[in-house]
């Protein structure tokens, strides 16, 4: 549809599997086949429900007839019965039981817990995959030596690979989220208009032990380990508001990893990929600008701004319910997902094909190791017998005319060469330079990679093994 608004989360970043998983084919499909739980529980508790009726019912779970429903919606204003409705019509002899005893949350609330789950597992196994593509980056350069940088300012040296675990790091403490909200996710269960299952307990002629059961058989047959023991009309939004918070932590992460990367595009040590055919700019042809991930960063921004509406929702409910949230969580729910999945698409995408510029990287260490390395040079000066106060003071003034030298005249950093023709430093010139060698700046860089590596994120990746293979797709 060219002449109305459609959203550019589905058209151009969310991934079809993610797209479908909040589709009105998802959620229709869903409502069906909760019904079918709810009629086959039903008869196994001795309701007049027939086998005919539940396999009329299955036979017609999948084929919708959207234009009866749609119809029928335009005429009595209500969603559910209105698939009620079309849903009857199909199945003519089984009308009579369709909803039994249930409230519309019951087919709503119980599919949105479902979709959010299927949805939430999803969002954990493209994690899990940017975690194993930075995982094998950090492990190539774990000994590539690099400026660190704090206030953005150049500071002692690091490692290439070693920044990348900071990056890993935070998506661990996220997938620890996500897990711990996947626990929290119940089925609302069988619980009836305001939470009090009367209507079941009527159809049961007051056996509040089968109407405990009824909960508990369609919360097995819809594949859920547990139902909310208590619910209002809805299951507490407090479970919205959990799952938004698991997203924005992840664009919370991602957010941090592309700003990170666009600062490094701009010092051109480390780029996105850029295609072949690539246009950075409508009118400077030469830029290789950094679209991925601004993309990253403008989606994760939106993501983490959406995630204030559970929250809101979630402390505004009256009572038993209002209906104030229904509006605010269709839009709210499905576009954070949405969001996300298009940012971790872009961050499994770039992370996967990042290009590294060592020799750029090497010129600006060596451009400011001089400075850090003067007090190895220092010690090692003194303990050949050099005055320290003496040979301090030299540092210094050597220090200001190589900072002269870069700063106001532009050239090249050439304090390790006036510090190699002053004698009283009685080390060669070979021994300096030995001195100054950037690994020797790195600490333990290197093995803290390889360390975090194996005893954090292999046993991950491994738990996870069978999800990881997948790519992070990029539709414009």
């Amino acid at each position: 549809m060219r002449d109305s608004y459609t959203s550019p989360l589905g058209e151009r970043y969310a991934s079809k599997e993610m797209s479908y998983l909040f589709s009105q084919d998802k959620k229709f499909k869903t409502w069906r086949k909760l019904w079918v739980a709810l009629a086959e529980s039903e008869k196994e508790l001795g309701l007049n429900i027939t086998d005919e009726q539940i396999a009329e019912l299955k036979s017609n779970m999948d084929n919708i007839n959207y234009e009866v429903a749609e119809a029928k919606e335009k005429e009595i204003r209500h969603d559910v019965m209105s698939h009620v409705y079309a849903y009857g019509v199909q199945c003519p002899n089984a009308k009579g039981i369709i909803h039994l005893g249930a409230t519309s949350c019951y087919v709503g609330d119980n599919t949105d817990l479902i979709i959010m789950k299927e949805a939430l597992k999803l969002v954990k196994n493209k994690v899990i995959n940017v975690i194993d593509s930075l995982s094998k980056f950090a492990l190539n350069y774990k000994d590539l030596p690099t400026l660190g940088f704090t206030h953005l300012q150049p500071a002692q040296l690091t490692t290439v690979g070693k920044r990348a675990t900071l990056w890993i790091e935070e998506l661990l403490i996220d997938l620890q989220s996500i897990d711990f909200v996947l626990g929290q996710i119940r089925l609302r269960g069988v619980k009836g208009t305001t939470g009090t299952q009367a209507s079941f307990m009527k159809l049961f002629e007051g056996n509040s032990e089968k109407v405990k059961n009824l909960d508990k058989l369609v919360t097995e047959k819809m594949e859920f380990h547990a139902s909310f023991p208590v619910t209002g009309q809805t299951y507490t939004r407090k479970i919205d508001s959990l799952v938004l918070n698991a997203l924005s932590t992840v664009a919370q992460s991602a957010y941090k990893f592309s700003n990170d990367l666009r600062l490094l595009q701009n010092m051109k040590e480390v780029e996105e990929p850029f295609g072949k055919k690539q246009v950075g700019s409508s009118a400077m042809a030469y830029k290789r600008n950094p679209m991925r991930s601004e993309r990253i960063g403008a989606l994760s921004r939106y993501i983490i701004v959406d995630s204030l509406n559970p929250a809101i929702t979630a402390s505004t409910q009256w009572f038993e319910r209002t209906l104030d949230d229904s509006a605010n969580k269709r839009i709210a729910v499905s576009e954070a997902f949405l969001a996300l999945d298009g940012v971790l698409n872009l961050y499994l995408n770039v992370s996967s094909n990042l290009v590294v510029y060592d020799k750029v990287i090497a010129a600006h260490v060596n451009r400011e190791l001089p400075f850090m390395a003067t007090e190895n040079i220092l010690m090692e000066a003194v303990k050949r017998g050099g005055d320290r106060q003496d040979l301090h003071e030299k540092i210094r003034e050597y220090s200001m005319q190589a900072s002269k030298r870069v700063k106001q005249e532009g050239l090249d950093n050439n304090l390790i060469q006036l510090i190699i023709k002053d004698k009283s430093f009685k080390m060669s010139e070979k021994e300096i330079l030995e001195i100054i060698d950037p690994v020797k700046f790195t600490g333990r860089a290197p093995i803290q990679v390889s360390e975090f590596i194996d005893e954090y994120v292999k046993p991950v990746l491994e738990q996870n093994k069978e999800v990881l293979g997948a790519e992070g797709v990029v539709n414009v």
